[in-house]
C-alpha cells in the first residue's frame, strides 16, 4: 500500500502504483490539513470574499464577481468548457500517473478541496478506471488545462475511460464499481485542473522507460564492442577518473563489468590502434545521458510533490495566495532535455550500426549478409535506423523555447512543457528501436565471430536474443524482428543496475 501525504511520493512508489496496481491511501495527517484548507474556502463564499477562482472567473474573467449562489454552476461550466484536448488519448498509463498525481498534490492541503474529492480521485486508482484524456490541447501554464478537465470529467460522472480493456462511458465504470459521482464546489474544478500532472506524468513515464533503456543500451554496446573486436583499453578507469564526471566513470565501469571475461575484445595495437568514436566515447556519450536523466529525475521527484494550484491557500486560511506555481517552465526544460538525450543514445547507436554493417568499416559479411549481393541481409535495417535517429531530431528540437499568449493576453507566457513531455515519450520509443536493430546485428555480428567467446553477461543476452530473432541465414522480413526485440526491451522484466549486476523488477 502507498501512503499519500504530498510529501514523499517516490519514483518507486510510482513505478509500483503504475505498473504492479498497488494500491493507494492517503496519511490522516495530510487529509486534517485538507480539511482545514476547506473551511477558509467555506468561510471565503460564506462572507462574499472577493478571491480568485473562489468567487471569481478565470483567466480574464478574474475581475468578475461570482456570487454565492453561482460557484457549483461555476464549477461545472469550467470543467466543461476546459474539456477541449483533440488527438489520440494518453496511454492508459500515463493516465492513471495523473490521477495519481492530482491526488497527492491536492492532499499538500493548500488547494481547499473536500476530502471526497481527493477519495474519488484514489477511488479511481484502486478501481483501475483510467480517464480517456487526449494528448493534444495543453499550452503547459496555468496549469494542463485541458488534458486535466477530461480527467475531471470522471469525477461529476461525465467523459469515457479505459476499464477492464475496454474504452466505455465513465458512468458505466463507476456504476459497476459502486463509486458516485460528485457534485463539484467553490475552487474544486480549478484546484483540479490548475496543474501541472499531464507534462508531470508523462514525463514520470517517459522517464522509467528511458532509465530502463539507458541501462540495456549498454549491454547492447558491450555486445557490438565484440562483434568489431573492440579495444577494451578505451574503458580503464583512469582515462575517465582523469576526467571526473561520475556518470562516465560508472558507464566505463559497467562496461568493463559486462565486458570482463570476453575474449572478443582486443587491447590497443593488437587488431587497430584506436576505435571509432562510437566505440572509444560509449562513457563520454553515454555518461552525458545518464546526466540529463539524473537532471530530469530530480526535477520530476520535486513535481510529483509540488502544489501546483492557483490560488493557494496557507496559514489555515489566513492568507489566501494567487501566483504561478501552474507554470511549467521546470519541467519543459527537463522534457527537452530528455529527449535530446535519448535522441544521442539513438545517434551513437545508429553509428554503431554502421560499423556493423559496412565492410570498409569492419572485417564482417558486407550487411552481415549470408550471400553478399544476392542476399542483402541488414542493408535496410540501418536505413531504418537512420530514418528514426532523422525523426529524433525534430523531435527533440525544444518545445520550450515557445510560448504564445492567450486568455486576451492574460496568460500572456505559456511553457509548451505538455508537448516537450509527449515528444521525448516518441524520441525514446524510436531509440528503443534503434537500438533493436543494433541488439540484431550485434548478435549476428558475435556470432559471426564466435559465440563461445562472448562474456558471460553478453551471451545470455544473446540466448534470450536468439529466442526471439533467429540467425540471418537468408533474407525475411525484418520488420517483425525489429518490433520482436523492441516488444522485449520494453517489457522486460529485468534491466542491469548501476553496478553491472543482472537485477529483477
Amino acid at each position: 500500500m502507498v501512503i499519500l501525504n504530498g510529501q514523499t511520493l517516490t519514483f518507486s512508489d510510482v513505478r509500483n502504483v503504475l505498473f504492479e496496481k498497488e494500491k493507494v491511501t492517503y496519511s490522516d495527517e495530510s487529509m486534517r490539513k485538507v480539511k482545514e484548507s476547506r473551511k477558509a474556502v467555506e468561510r471565503i463564499v460564506d462572507e462574499g470574499k472577493v478571491v480568485y477562482g473562489i468567487t471569481t472567473g478565470f483567466g480574464k474573467f478574474s475581475d468578475v464577481y461570482i456570487g454565492k449562489g453561482d460557484v457549483e454552476a461555476l464549477q461545472l461550466n469550467l470543467i466543461r468548457s476546459h474539456a477541449c484536448g483533440v488527438g489520440e488519448p494518453f496511454p492508459e498509463v500515463v493516465s492513471r500517473a495523473m490521477v495519481l498525481l492530482r491526488a497527492n498534490a491536492l492532499l499538500k492541503g493548500f488547494s481547499g478541496v473536500r476530502p471526497v474529492v481527493i477519495e474519488r480521485l484514489i477511488d479511481l486508482v484502486n478501481a483501475n478506471i483510467h480517464p480517456v484524456i487526449p494528448q493534444q490541447g495543453s499550452l503547459g501554464a496555468s496549469g494542463d488545462l485541458a488534458p486535466l478537465s477530461h480527467l475531471a470529467l470522471v469525477l461529476i460522472g461525465e467523459g469515457e475511460v479505459f476499464y477492464k480493456g475496454e474504452r466505455i462511458e465513465a458512468i458505466d465504470a463507476l456504476t459497476k464499481e459502486g463509486i458516485f459521482p460528485i457534485t463539484l464546489t467553490a475552487k474544486e474544478g480549478l484546484a483540479l485542473i490548475n496543474g501541472t500532472q499531464a507534462m508531470t506524468a508523462m514525463g514520470v513515464v517517459a522517464y522509467l522507460e528511458a532509465e530502463r533503456l539507458a541501462f540495456q543500451s549498454e549491454v547492447i554496446a558491450s555486445m557490438t564492442i565484440e562483434g568489431l573486436r573492440g579495444i577494451i583499453d578505451a574503458f580503464d578507469e583512469d582515462i575517465h577518473l582523469a576526467r571526473g564526471y561520475k556518470e562516465q566513470i560508472d558507464v566505463a565501469r559497467r562496461i568493463r563489468t559486462y565486458l570482463s571475461d570476453s575474449q572478443l575484445t582486443t587491447k590497443q595495437g593488437e587488431v587497430r590502434v584506436q576505435d571509432a568514436y562510437s566505440i572509444r566515447c560509449i562513457p563520454q556519450v553515454h555518461g552525458a545521458t545518464w546526466q540529463a536523466l539524473n537532471y530530469v529525475k530530480e526535477k520530476l521527484e520535486i513535481e510529483m510533490n509540488a502544489a501546483t494550484d492557483n490560488p493557494l491557500i496557507f496559514d489555515e486560511g489566513k492568507k489566501v495566495l494567487s501566483g504561478g506555481n501552474f507554470h511549467g517552465q521546470p519541467i519543459a526544460f527537463a522534457m527537452d532535455f530528455l529527449a535530446i538525450a535519448m535522441a544521442e543514445l539513438a545517434n551513437i547507436s545508429e553509428r554503431r550500426i554502421e560499423r556493423l554493417v559496412n565492410p570498409q568499416l569492419s572485417d564482417l559479411p558486407p550487411f552481415l549478409s549470408p550471400e553478399p549481393g544476392l542476399q542483402s541481409g541488414a542493408m535496410i535495417m540501418q536505413y531504418a535506423a537512420a530514418s528514426l535517429v532523422s525523426e529524433n531530431k525534430t523531435l527533440a528540437h525544444p518545445a520550450s523555447v515557445d510560448s504564445i499568449p492567450s486568455s486576451a493576453n492574460q496568460e500572456d507566457h505559456v511553457s509548451m512543457g505538455t508537448i516537450g513531455s509527449r515528444h521525448a515519450y516518441q524520441v525514446i520509443q524510436n531509440a528503443r528501436r534503434v537500438l533493436s536493430i543494433e541488439t540484431i546485428c550485434a548478435m549476428q555480428a558475435t556470432e559471426y565471430r564466435g559465440t563461445d567467446k562472448m562474456s558471460q553477461t553478453t551471451n545470455l543476452f544473446f540466448q534470450k536474443g536468439r529466442e526471439l530473432v533467429p540467425s540471418i541465414t537468408k533474407d525475411r522480413v525484418f520488420s517483425k524482428d525489429i518490433e520482436a526485440i523492441t516488444d522485449w526491451l520494453k517489457a522486460s522484466s529485468h534491466h542491469f543496475d548501476q553496478t553491472g549486476s543482472k537485477i529483477h523488477s
